[in-house]
């Protein structure tokens, strides 16, 4: 397996051109600013002169005294100074004027991402730049098992596939799933012909029960004092948030130790795109057709994630594949959770076939939909209450996102207004509960695992992984 880096990422939409990340690189190098906000294409719009850590550096190239190098520990390009004879060739070999100079000394400066923690990024007010640590995740998790095995029938480009090959080898082997009727199951999670595509034990529940049967499953290993165990349930939203929202309320409001894992593509996928709870309004589906007496549903979708904060589970959470590094941080904090009380993470879930998009473009489908504060990335707890992970200010329209998706393809001015009116309307209320946590201490409910004669006590230490391969 190859090796992947970290990187600052820049987003030109987000930039105000505030110069703010030069100040701080400044002030953090003792010099000139190893990164640049310049001028635009357009009008008001700005790029940024970085270095961008080539895997194939011009630089390096072009350096006669091996004074730039590239490590292959970190993906750094380093800078020797007392190799460097100061004739700036490198400066003219990067394309990207990622090598800045220090007028005042006339030498070379060079962004080395600041041992991990770029004074730049954290500074941005916008959030135009950012730490992007899709690398790290690559290297410590690219080597794991893959618990589901090659070849499951899921459509090209389907993210739910990505999401459970992810979320299980984080979570790893010590771990019971349930994946009840969906596109999960649909693609051979649970198998054909008595094989399973599985590395973990697998059941399938029907589609109103996973939640009631998961509590009775870890009942049975607090019991047996299997407290390692993870119990989840890798459900689609119709399983969720529709016929099987009773037992999902009842597990809550029980406080089960169960990690529940929404996978939301938005309607019932695998047998025909039917509509579902959490379908946005307007969107087609072959239940809520577009024509002469109907453009798409008309009702507006259950905020299900909201619905789970009012019954102070454990831990309740939004993600998406669009931002990894915030997936796997949640899923970390899903699975210690999910030991104390009931643990629910919503990611969202983009579905190539149903929603009418190229299956290249779901990625940009998750980003767009986050950075339109579509599907806002938060989190909450029972004790610290709610906070954003991502932020929710200077937001691209609604309608950015909508237009690459082939299912709202249709909307009218007064629907795509609609949509927008609601996007904002969510996002004031999480900012109000954001703005009101805490939760006092009344508030909080009693210990989770209270109704479990054999429950494991909070205090206990987490899950130990056992490792079989």
């Amino acid at each position: 397996m190859g090796v992947a880096f970290d990187s600052i990422s820049f987003k030109a939409s987000l930039c105000d051109g505030c110069g703010d990340c030069m100040t701080a690189c400044s002030q953090a190098k003792g010099g000139a600013s190893r990164i640049s906000i310049v001028p635009g294409a357009k009008a008001g719009s700005f790029e940024t002169a970085l270095c961008r850590q080539c895997g194939d550096p011009k630089c390096v190239q072009v350096c006669p005294s091996g004074a730039l190098d590239k490590d292959g520990g970190n993906g750094i390009i380093g800078w020797d100074a007392s190799k460097c004879v100061d004739c700036l060739l490198c400066t003219a070999g990067c394309a990207y004027g990622g090598i800045a100079v220090d007028e005042s000394v006339a030498r070379v400066g060079k962004c080395d991402q600041c041992d991990g923690d770029p004074a730049c990024v954290k500074v941005c007010p916008t959030g135009a730049l950012e730490f992007r640590k899709a690398g790290s995740i690559f290297n410590e998790y690219g080597a794991k098992e893959d618990l589901f095995v090659p070849g499951l029938s899921g459509c090209q480009g389907c993210n739910s596939e990505l999401i459970m090959r992810h979320a299980m080898r984080k979570i790893g082997r010590n771990s019971v799933l349930a994946t009840p009727p969906g596109c999960i199951p649909g693609m051979g999670s649970v198998g054909y012909n008595g094989k399973t595509g599985t590395k973990v034990p697998v059941f399938h529940p029907l589609l109103t029960n996973t939640a009631s049967m998961l509590s009775g499953i870890r009942r049975y290993y607090d019991r047996i004092g299997r407290k390692d165990i993870v119990v989840m349930a890798l459900a689609g939203d119709g399983g969720t948030a529709d016929c099987g929202f009773h037992a999902v309320s009842g597990a809550a409001e029980r406080g089960e130790k169960v990690l529940y894992v929404c996978v939301d593509n938005e309607g019932y996928m695998n047998t025909g795109m039917q509509r579902s709870g959490t379908t946005p309004y307007g969107s087609w589906t072959s239940t809520t057709p577009v024509g002469e007496h109907m453009q798409g549903k008309t009702q507006d979708a259950k905020n299900l994630p909201l619905i789970m904060t009012a019954h102070k589970c454990r831990y309740v959470a939004t993600a998406s594949t669009g931002y990894m590094e915030d997936l796997y941080e949640k899923l970390d904090r899903a699975i210690a959770a999910s030991f104390e009380g009931f643990s629910y993470l919503h990611i969202y879930s983009p579905c190539p076939t149903g929603w009418r998009i190229p299956s290249s473009k779901v990625i940009d489908a998750c980003r767009l939909s986050v950075d339109s504060n579509f599907n806002p990335l938060w989190e909450y707890t029972n004790t610290s209450g709610l906070r954003f992970t991502h932020s929710p200010d200077n937001a691209h329209p609604v309608s950015a996102y909508v237009k690459m998706i082939g299912k709202y393809r249709h909307l009218s001015p007064d629907q795509l207004a609609h949509i927008q009116a609601k996007v904002d309307e969510q996002v004031a209320l999480l900012k109000l509960m954001a703005a009101e946590s805490p939760p006092p201490p009344a508030a909080h409910r009693a210990p989770a695992g209270s109704s479990t004669p054999a429950g494991a006590e909070p205090s206990q230490p987490a899950r130990r992984e056992i490792a079989r391969n």
